[in-house]
């Protein structure tokens, strides 16, 4: 009868919004998206909160076999649960794209993402530029094209985003051959480790739009109780334990003095 794309919101179960929490208790089936991001909570929790068995899904699920939810949403109200926005940091169009196709009823219930909540730095929204991932680099894949961008944005005074990686339920090399997938221990990068990354892909490339002084912002678990916003240089972030995850960055642009305020206020005391 209809798909909910529905946002989480950041942090709990009680992120969600009203008109979010209706349509998972009107559901016959609820489906958990986990692996573009995570709740800062267990997955009983949120069964818990809403009295509903949540279904998790995997990146493959969600993009190659997926048809069985689809197929249940011809006949039953079915939930799809992301974390903050459906169509925020991670986008699903190619799944919204294929209810269409498939003549299945779809309904988007949006929450707070990154992206908005990112405000709370006090860097204006719109003198952000394009947001960017940062992979974790692997002995043979060191992939730089994040940093390209991100001078780009600061050759034109805008701030950059950067949406850190996250690794769950993914196979190991050695098992992608195999019959039967082995899987990695879930990982999730930190500000530290995007750091190194970025002064490397800077010395690599010889960028000049952003160094070690670059003026930057680190975040923790936005929209948590213990949420942890800092800002200083971007070598400081080698030595500032920002805790547990997720942790996303900010590369500064030209400073607005509000927003110079503001980087001054988040300054570690």
């Amino acid at each position: 009868m209809v798909l909910y794309f529905i946002g989480l919101g950041l942090a709990d179960e009680k992120d969600v919004t009203v008109k979010g929490k209706e349509a998972i208790e009107s559901s016959e089936f609820v489906y958990l998206e986990a692996y573009t991001s995570i709740l800062m909570i267990s997955k009983e929790r949120l069964e818990e909160y809403y009295d509903k068995e949540f279904i998790l899904t995997d990146r493959e699920y969600v993009e190659s076999n997926c048809d069985e939810m689809l197929e249940r949403a011809r006949d039953n109200v079915v939930s799809f649960c992301v974390v903050g926005d459906p169509f925020g940091a991670t986008t699903h169009t190619d799944l919204f794209i294929r209810c269409k196709e498939m003549g299945v009823e779809t309904k988007v219930i949006h929450n707070a993402s990154i992206i908005n909540a990112m405000g709370i730095t006090g860097l204006q929204l719109y003198r952000f530029g394009e947001i960017i991932s940062i992979p974790f680099f692997t002995e043979n894949w060191r992939p730089y094209s994040f940093a390209e961008k991100i001078e780009h944005n600061l050759a034109r005074g805008l701030h950059t985003l950067c949406l850190l990686d996250i690794k769950v339920k993914e196979p190991t090399e050695e098992s992608l051959c195999m019959k039967v997938k082995e899987y990695m221990p879930p990982r999730f990068m930190s500000c530290k480790t995007a750091v190194e990354q970025l002064i490397e892909a800077a010395k690599e490339n010889g960028y000049e739009q952003y160094n070690e002084e670059s003026k930057c912002f680190g975040l923790a678990r936005v929209g948590a109780d213990d949420n942890k916003i800092v800002s200083g240089l971007l070598k400081d972030f080698l030595d500032i334990d920002m805790g547990a995850p997720l942790h996303s960055f900010i590369i500064c642009g030209e400073l607005h003095p509000v927003e110079e305020e503001m980087y001054e206020y988040y300054q570690p005391s």
